[in-house]
């Protein structure tokens, strides 16, 4: 396509101006200088991707999703789906991970049947975790259409005190009992009344998680 006449008052054009000088330059000099270009290029684009949320997507028996920012893949724990991290060095910051649970059989709500299960969910991280402390448990909301059950705690994790929220997950479905637990650890202080997930990067993907 033909290109369009450039009037006089606006002239000469960038690239007019600078030819004669690109031309007479070394090749050495124009390696350096489309090398430079190049790395502007995808500093920009990092920089572009770093503020984009990642979606992750799970799907099996119990498929999944949710967003995140901040976080980056990991390995993932022994049994586990999915974990994200956020690292300063190589101390741990923020951790949020998802693996599957399965419910025994039962009769009623599901509501009624989470704390059960939570109390011996809660004596394994007892278990896993050095000084591990409860904090509270109960029913949470993490969305307008999903609801689940909160174990909160603290616990000694790489030599430092690390606040988790644990929250446990069922598609609503009637006597659902394949789920999903959702484990989150942060450096950042929380307590029952702000639990960890309440801002922060491990906010997006607690509330954003969906099934199906």
């Amino acid at each position: 396509m033909a290109s369009v006449p450039l009037k006089p008052q606006y002239g000469p054009t960038l690239g007019t101006l600078f030819e004669p000088r690109w031309r007479s330059a070394a090749p050495a000099v124009r390696a350096i200088a489309i090398a430079a270009g190049v790395g502007v290029l995808a500093l920009a684009i990092g920089a572009v991707l770093t503020l984009l949320d990642t979606r992750y997507s799970h799907g099996g028996r119990v498929p999944f999703s949710f967003k995140y920012k901040g976080l980056y893949r990991t390995t993932t724990d022994p049994g586990g789906y999915v974990k994200v991290t956020r690292t300063s060095g190589a101390r741990l910051e923020d951790s949020y991970a998802v693996a599957p649970i399965l419910l025994g059989g039962y009769r009623g709500s599901v509501t009624g049947e989470l704390p059960l299960f939570a109390a011996g969910y809660t004596r394994t991280l007892a278990k896993r975790f050095s000084r591990f402390r409860l904090e509270g448990e109960g029913k949470t909301r993490i969305s307008s259409t999903l609801g689940g059950y909160d174990v909160l705690y603290s616990a000694l994790v790489d030599g430092r005190v690390m606040y988790g929220r644990d929250v446990m997950l069922l598609p609503e479905r009637p006597f659902a009992r394949e789920g999903v637990v959702i484990e989150m650890l942060s450096s950042q202080a929380a307590s029952v009344s702000k639990p960890v997930a309440s801002s922060g990067v491990l906010e997006t993907p607690l509330k954003t998680f969906a099934f199906g």
